[in-house]
């Protein structure tokens, strides 16, 4: 299926775009994410999105949380371990107007996890580059084992949204002034937060540090999002990677594929970084070839 409209629809934001004969024709953005509608109804933010676009002669295929208990219809979640084959075959349709791709879940004793969107980026990355591990930097970042084309396990980390909660709602980014790109700030948290697993004693002197002028106050940002993700990489290379040795597929933007790379190479870890809008847009069109439309 080369002509389809792709729809990814998290909860901040919605991007989409048109495809015919394989040829994106237009993709566009909006801010109208599941928990931003303003008052509007997911369909009237679909219609909005897709104006004047073929919607009633082409497949549309939706990702992310449009799939939630908050979005558009709840799409049911396949349990792991489950075969990257079978997402395509478990779709969603909503008023006639498209499909959503399910997501994920995990129920174990020692892990009980979900998610949404992340499973089409997969499916785009294990045809493209294929791994073992694969990580998802984020709000939420996935860390995801793969085994013979099965998903197998995963774990999620709160690490941007722990970052975005101290610096602007607790104590540690009080009175700061602007932040600003500091990349020996980043490092200095960086090496901290992988040789040292203790790291809610070193929270607060994040705080202490600038207080005292031993860092300084514009570079807060930076270093405790080096103190988060070193300490997260670090934590998952000693309990969650198996295969040490063949390189983990990191699937991100380039600033934030930067940040994990630095992390990876001091943990010891090889990677393999691949785009995520092309994961993403693989995966959706591995899933549009699976159609019967």
């Amino acid at each position: 299926m080369n002509s389809y409209i792709a729809i990814d629809w998290g909860s901040t934001n919605l991007r989409a775009w048109y495809y015919h004969d394989g040829v994106c024709q237009q993709a566009r953005r909006s801010e109208s994410g599941i928990t931003r509608l303003n008052g509007r109804t997911p369909a009237e933010v679909f219609h909005a999105v897709t104006e004047g676009w073929p919607v009633d002669d082409l497949p549309v295929i939706m990702a992310g949380m449009v799939g939630s208990n908050a979005g558009w219809m709840n799409a049911p979640y396949l349990p792991c371990p489950v075969s990257l084959e079978d997402i395509a075959s478990h779709l969603t349709r909503v008023e006639q107007r498209g499909w959503i791709v399910p997501g994920l879940s995990i129920h174990a004793e020692d892990n009980v996890n979900v998610m949404r969107g992340e499973e089409t980026q997969l499916l785009g990355a294990a045809r493209l580059l294929p791994a073992s591990c694969y990580v998802m930097p984020g709000t939420h970042c996935k860390w995801v084992s793969e085994a013979q084309r099965q998903i197998v396990s995963f774990r999620t980390l709160m690490t941007g949204e722990l970052h975005h909660l101290l610096l602007n709602h607790a104590l540690i980014g009080t009175g700061l002034p602007e932040q600003v790109a500091d990349a020996d700030a980043f490092r200095q948290g960086l090496e901290t937060g992988v040789h040292d697993r203790s790291i809610l004693r070193r929270l607060f002197e994040v705080r202490a540090a600038h207080v005292l002028g031993v860092r300084p106050r514009e570079s807060v940002s930076e270093f405790l999002s080096g103190l988060l993700i070193g300490h997260e990489v670090a934590l998952m290379a000693e309990t969650f990677v198996e295969e040490k040795t063949a390189p983990l597929t990191l699937i991100a933007g380039p600033a934030l594929a930067e940040r994990y790379l630095q992390a990876m190479a001091l943990c010891g870890l090889p990677a393999q970084r691949l785009d995520s809008d092309r994961a993403f847009q693989h995966g959706i069109r591995s899933i549009a070839n699976e159609l019967d439309y």
